[in-house]
């Protein structure tokens, strides 16, 4: 897959839909979603949206498919209809300023791990922490985009870059299209190194004051929500 970096402000939306599109056959290809399972969505200007559709899959998805929508979620391009979820991507824009896209997937491992009500562990590796913080939350199941739930992705993604959802599946944001499906992409990874690790007996976290010292790694870098709070 080659993905261009998008900087809003530069590209053409031309651009912007080659990416999406991109990414959104490549959650078929990777086996992240089934059906008409999955959605990706990148923040425009004005709040407007470039957003897959409803009821079409991945694997057949073309750019003409894609649907621009405005602040109101009203069709502004395409004419296919807005997928059901719309409100979790909503939900994280809202709370995240700094947002540009957003993955949602059904991936297989980290979906597991939220029916199983096991939260994706990502202080097993250095990397991981730095690179997604000490937590990936899972948000207990609630009915889909009730306000329950929205009022719960709306609180977690203050402090988090991804998270699994209880029975529902992976969602992942970042400053552009290729870092929220990175961020998506780390979540199944580490998912499938856990349960193999499960498998073999435990899984261990790394000590404490190692955490200490890659979360501010994480910070100076400028990842995560804290970083550009005080930025």
């Amino acid at each position: 897959m080659t993905v261009h970096r998008l900087h809003l402000g530069e590209p053409t939306l031309a651009l912007a839909r080659r990416q999406l599109l991109a990414i959104a056959q490549e959650l078929h290809t990777r086996g992240w979603v089934a059906n008409h399972d999955g959605n990706v969505t990148l923040r425009l200007a004005g709040e407007h949206l470039l957003a897959t559709p409803t009821a079409l899959s991945k694997r057949v998805l073309t750019e003409s498919d894609l649907i621009v929508l405005d602040a109101k979620d009203r069709v502004l391009q395409g004419g296919r209809k807005p997928f059901s979820e719309l409100k979790l991507h909503r939900a994280v824009y809202a709370a995240r300023p700094d947002v540009r896209a957003v993955v949602h997937t059904h991936a297989p491992n980290a979906t597991a791990l939220a029916v199983a009500g096991v939260a994706v562990e990502p202080r097993m590796l250095a990397e991981s922490v730095v690179s997604l913080g000490a937590e990936i939350p899972l948000l207990p199941y609630a009915f889909p985009q009730s306000a329950e739930q929205l009022a719960q992705l709306k609180t977690a993604a203050l402090a988090v870059d991804a998270l699994t959802l209880g029975n529902h599946g992976v969602l992942a944001w970042g400053d552009d299209l290729e870092q929220a499906f990175l961020r998506a992409e780390l979540v199944e990874h580490l998912a499938a190194i856990q349960l193999r690790a499960l498998q073999l007996g435990r899984v261990t976290t790394l000590p404490n004051a190692d955490l200490a010292r890659l979360l501010d790694a994480r910070k100076k870098a400028g990842l995560g929500p804290q970083a550009r709070n005080k930025g």
